[in-house]
């Protein structure tokens, strides 16, 4: 019996979190092997393309792409991954996959999008929450008068983004494969920073690095004694120098901001990165705990991959990535709510909706806290660690997959070829 048609639409191809996520649901649903897969190849945004050939352990996924005549017939599923309002109902059965959103409230398109498929899976209760409860007026477009409303009916559940556990370990006394050189970092102890430093004024970028940086310097100028670095593996969306020098331009501008000519130092890793880079940059002795001030995540994937590490962790209390982060291994911060600053509003993040600002005296305090008590803070961050390996790996996620699948999915018709038997009729005789 063929297996049913399943055809995927995502930018698995791309240097994105998006493409990350994609590459993993693929995988498992080829693991699987229960269906024909397709894949669609989409652009994500301005990020860099081609991920696949560069990467050789992903080159499988070239194999996978769809035919130019893929759409002459319909797919028995379709799957899109991306943000709601692009769904599209294309197959017999239609699954959309979306990070979801990094704010309180969404727009109406996006609500709409999610009505049309079958059943929506997000990466955190965070964004299952702010879809579920979102509701909105529907307004003929001629009286301008109410007519409904526009909220979610159809299903959404949480497929959460698993780590993969054979890249994200301990490298113990094997030589590193990328061979990642911080010997430039005079420092022992570095804090890290990774994500992209988007649009928004200081303090209102969705990453809020910028408030990251400014509070870094402040709690640790005029230090006496030796001081903490931090490292910002960063970049304005695409690793090129022209995105490199206007992140330094950034820096210096905060730097120069501050009050003080005694301070610590700030420094910038631009460049891709293959996974076992990253988890060499994660493991590197210098590199003593992660943080973040991220005004609101879908998932938050580096804070889960750097999990595995065993190493503290200090994030804003809010959003995707509590789903993952334990409150009683890693540091939470606290703060409030506020709306998206105009400066970095856009057509999904809108003005009206509101996100997270810590509390910056609370950041100060973690950040002293961390540096002079290690220990401590390692004792915690150890249990992180097991309870990611233990509930947030690859390996549960692709059951979880599986598990959805096989619940959700219709059983579909299939072409039977007709084998009559073969009957023994008598012999006729022959007439004269």
């Amino acid at each position: 019996m063929s297996k049913p048609r399943f055809v995927i639409s995502s930018p698995f191809d791309t240097y994105s979190g998006y493409g990350a996520r994609a590459r993993d649901v693929i995988k498992a649903i080829i693991k699987s092997d229960k269906y024909q897969v397709e894949l669609l190849s989409q652009r994500w945004g301005e990020t860099s393309w081609g991920f696949c050939k560069a990467h050789p352990e992903w080159r499988f996924l070239l194999n996978y792409l769809a035919k130019r005549e893929w759409n002459q017939s319909q797919p028995d599923m379709w799957m899109q991954i991306t943000i709601p309002n692009e769904f599209q109902a294309v197959g017999k059965f239609n699954i959309g996959l979306t990070a979801g959103i990094e704010s309180d409230t969404t727009k109406a398109e996006w609500i709409e999008g999610l009505n049309r498929m079958d059943v929506n899976w997000v990466s955190s209760e965070h964004a299952k929450t702010v879809f579920t409860n979102a509701k909105f007026d529907k307004m003929d477009s001629k009286t301008k008068q109410k007519i409904g409303e526009v909220s979610l009916h159809k299903p959404i559940e949480v497929v959460f983004e698993g780590v993969n556990l054979d890249i994200y370990k301990p490298l113990g006394k094997s030589l590193p494969k990328e061979g990642i050189d911080l010997s430039g970092i005079k420092e022992s102890f570095c804090y890290l920073f990774v994500g992209h430093w988007m649009n928004g004024a200081l303090g209102h970028d969705r990453k809020n690095v910028g408030v990251l940086i400014k509070e870094f310097y402040e709690t640790f100028k005029n230090h006496k004694g030796s001081k903490p670095a931090l490292i910002l593996k960063c970049s304005v969306g695409t690793s090129s120098y022209i995105s490199r020098e206007a992140i330094l331009d950034r820096i210096s501008k905060i730097k120069r901001s501050v009050n003080s000519t005694d301070l610590p130092n700030v420094y910038l890793l631009n460049g891709e990165f293959s996974d076992e880079g990253i988890n060499e940059l994660y493991q590197h002795p210098k590199v003593k705990a992660m943080v973040t001030t991220t005004k609101g995540e879908g998932f938050g994937r580096p804070l889960l991959e750097f999990s595995t590490t065993g190493k503290p962790i200090i994030a804003s209390g809010w959003s995707g990535h509590i789903d993952f982060l334990n409150p009683s291994f890693t540091t939470l911060l606290p703060g409030n709510l506020e709306n998206v600053h105009e400066s970095a509003a856009n057509d999904w993040l809108v003005k009206e909706s509101k996100w997270f600002q810590v509390s910056t005296i609370h950041l100060k305090r973690s950040l002293k806290d961390c540096f002079k008590k290690y220990k401590q803070f390692t004792e915690k961050s150890r249990q992180q660690k097991q309870y990611v390996k233990t509930n947030f790996s690859w390996d549960v996620m692709y059951k979880l997959i599986t598990t959805k699948l096989d619940e959700s999915t219709p059983v579909f018709s299939k072409k039977v070829e007709l084998n009559l038997p073969k009957l023994n009729l008598p012999k006729l005789n022959k007439l004269n």
